[in-house]
């Protein structure tokens, strides 16, 4: 009988480290990220690194994340370790408190990022990629014309139904477009652009993805796009038909970045994420998956995104602070005049 107990007890110690459930990080962050983006290699480089399981949640873009995290949080608890989302899109996350602190002291791979890119007011919100909102054109619809040269031009009537843009309430990528308008006109001009381009709207669309499906199906031949759709299209392979461009060298900055929610019960292992998803292996998988520029500065770029991505002259950005105390006057006063007749 006691050699029974014995071995029973034997077993149970052999046996109860396996039935220890991992630790699970869970990562609140955009559909996009983990449909196409690195989410995948992410996860399993991570998982097998520090033997924890990876959630990514996403509740569709950064705005919607953003807004189920916060009615979470001001319900009293969240799942959410990590956040991530572009900074044009939740313009007002600074107003929330959501973030740890971090430094190059918490997170070693940061030293890499340049100052630059970090968003003032928000030390917690870590990026780790950037890019640049463009035009982007259909070289065979304009074989014998050429595309604006600059924004004021797209008001000519020679380009009379040719452009394509995305709804700034809708979609980051048109929202982004709106700053950028905004940063290059200011206050007191936008709205006379955006009057000005009337006729040379073919439709505004709710987001990239329905704007990109409009151009390639030849439905119009310019939209406002990201300045590595070239070299897009040369890394995989297909046809330069669909061009991006920089009018008079311009366009506007737009990040992407990752912070770790206060109250997480992993805040190392959140770290250690964020360290990973900063590190030269992982950013150098960003041109070929999110299509945008790593922010760690010692990742190598594919020769194909080297020759083609376009990286403005004058990369125009507003101050998040401001952006998110006048985005509604301005979305307001844009959506009156787009609906005028």
């Amino acid at each position: 009988m006691k050699k029974v107990i014995t071995l029973m007890l034997l077993l149970m110690i052999c046996i109860a480290p396996l039935l220890v459930a991992r630790e699970k990080i869970v990562v609140y962050t955009y559909d996009s990220f983990v449909s196409w983006g690195p989410a995948a290699a992410l996860k399993k480089a991570f998982s097998a690194k520090y033997d924890c399981d990876v959630e990514y949640v996403t509740a569709g873009g950064g705005k919607a994340t953003l807004s189920r995290l916060i009615a979470e949080r001001d319900a009293g608890e969240t799942n959410a370790d990590l956040f991530m989302a572009e900074l044009n899109d939740v313009p007002r996350i600074a107003d929330y408190d959501l973030f740890l602190p971090m430094t190059s002291d918490d997170i070693g791979n940061l030293a890499s990022v340049p100052a630059n890119l970090l968003a003032t007011g928000l030390p917690g919100f870590v990026p780790y990629e950037y890019g640049y909102i463009t035009l982007t054109y259909d070289s065979q619809a304009f074989s014998t014309q050429s595309p604006p040269a600059t924004l004021e031009d797209l008001a000519d009537p020679a380009y009379a139904g040719k452009l394509i843009c995305e709804d700034p309430r809708t979609s980051s990528t048109g929202f982004s477009f709106l700053l950028w308008t905004i940063a290059h006109f200011g206050e007191d001009g936008y709205l006379d652009f955006w009057r000005s381009i009337h006729d040379s709207l073919l439709t505004i669309t709710q987001g990239w993805g329905e704007a990109w499906s409009l151009l390639t199906h030849g439905e119009a031949p310019l939209m406002v796009s990201f300045s590595t759709d070239t070299a897009y299209a040369a890394v995989s392979g297909d046809p330069l038909r669909y061009r991006a461009y920089a009018p008079a060298g311009e366009g506007y900055r737009t990040v992407y970045g990752i912070g770790v929610v206060k109250g997480t019960r992993h805040v190392k292992l959140a770290k250690e994420f964020i360290d990973l998803l900063l590190s030269k292996k992982m950013q150098e998988l960003i041109p070929t998956t999110e299509i945008m520029f790593p922010a760690n500065s010692n990742a190598d770029l594919p020769p194909a995104f080297q020759k083609y991505a376009i990286v403005p002259k004058t990369a125009l950005s507003i101050p998040l602070n401001i952006v998110g105390e006048r985005m509604d006057k301005w979305l307001h006063a844009w959506e009156t005049v787009i609906t005028q007749p």
